[in-house]
């Protein structure tokens, strides 16, 4: 039988979420939910928050009156439902084939057997690694990742890196076979930054998404840099690689300034955000001009997007990796207090040693 769970208990698990104290995998893990069911429980959540204050007249009384009636409702179908369950328990349950009962509820034959299970501590050490060669060697696709990882005395194999890489979001930025095709099954839209330099501040923005460690797990990070002076305009952490922390992002970027030249990546499997319509539609309401690497573009990230993006290996050597974060909450404090100090007070030599936000501020004015 299919489990079901309480609006109390989903709440107080909501709660426990956004405390950041746990990430989803172990909240996951100790109450036997699937992630997934978790993330959703997240969304509704989240979605139904501006319902809560647009209420007209006395919301208590509103929420009361519609419980008594939803209640009422519920015990009704309830005293139905529990004489037809008994009967099924009575007399099928024990003689039906899983694979029957599984079509009878609706559900997978496999998620009658599933227990949640946190990721292990080899997983998490190879994903650490994996990051940290990779921010090193950003050139390093699944068989080099594979050798080095087999001369660090790590017993893996090469589907298990590339997935790993998957599930992370990198891939290797050397040319390779198909990386001139274009993705025609999402939006398609030209490179509009050949033989073209940022000249000042708000005329090439850039967004990128990158893996986060933690001590026991990890959390992805989607920045928003402006070129001409490093200036990180926005940035949001989340512990999934839903399209949400990558759309509020961009609504904190927008909400601030807005582009003439957004760029982004229509490479890899998790980089699908970048061609997803409700990205491209924001970026279309906003009127700015879209860029994205398509054709030709293999070797161009090497020489022009890696050299824009030395924001998300500085953030990696001079934050992620001298701190063991603890939790999401301790990750979110210890981005947010060196993104602050990196455009206020990180002296760029590519910049004259002035701050991004000296540059980005300046030239505004």
């Amino acid at each position: 039988m299919r489990k079901q769970y309480s609006n109390t208990f989903k709440a107080e698990l909501i709660k426990e979420l956004m405390k950041e104290e746990k990430t989803i995998s172990q909240l996951a893990s100790e109450h036997g939910i699937h992630p997934t069911q978790l993330k959703e429980w997240k969304r509704i959540a989240l979605a139904g928050l501006p319902e809560l204050f647009s209420r007209k007249g006395n919301p208590v009384e509103q929420l009361t009156k519609a419980h008594a009636e939803a209640v009422e409702e519920l015990y009704a179908e309830i005293g139905r439902l529990t004489t037809q369950v008994n009967w099924l328990k009575k007399n099928l349950a024990s003689t039906l084939p899983v694979t029957v009962q599984a079509e009878l509820l609706g559900v997978s034959r496999a998620s009658l057997y599933y227990q949640a299970v946190a990721p292990s501590a080899a997983e998490i050490a190879l994903k650490h690694r994996i990051d940290e060669l990779y921010t090193a060697f950003p050139f390093y696709g699944s068989r080099r990742m594979l050798a080095q990882l087999q001369r660090d005395g790590q017993s893996i194999n090469r589907k298990t890196v590339q997935r790993y890489m998957r599930e992370m979001g990198i891939q290797g930025i050397c040319p390779g076979p198909n990386l001139s095709k274009r993705a025609h099954a999402h939006a398609v839209y030209p490179y509009l930054l050949r033989n073209v330099t940022a000249a000042y501040p708000n005329h090439v923005w850039g967004i990128d998404i990158t893996y986060i460690r933690l001590h026991q797990g990890w959390m992805y990070l989607v920045a928003i840099l402006d070129w001409y002076s490093r200036y990180v305009v926005a940035w949001q952490l989340d512990d999934t690689l839903a399209i949400d922390f990558v759309l509020a992002a961009v609504e904190r970027a927008l909400a601030q300034q807005c582009p003439q030249i957004w760029n982004s990546d229509q490479a890899g499997t998790l980089w699908v955000h970048f061609t997803s319509p409700q990205y491209i539609q924001r970026l279309l309401d906003a009127k700015v001009q879209i860029s994205m690497d398509g054709k030709g573009r293999a070797l161009d990230n090497i020489f022009t997007e890696r050299a824009q993006w030395a924001p998300r290996r500085t953030v990696k050597y001079a934050e992620v990796y001298l701190h063991d974060y603890l939790s999401p909450k301790a990750a979110r404090q210890g981005l947010a207090t060196y993104f602050l100090f990196y455009n206020q007070r990180r002296l760029h030599h590519s910049l004259g040693y002035l701050t991004p936000s000296e540059v980005y501020f300046k030239n505004l004015l």
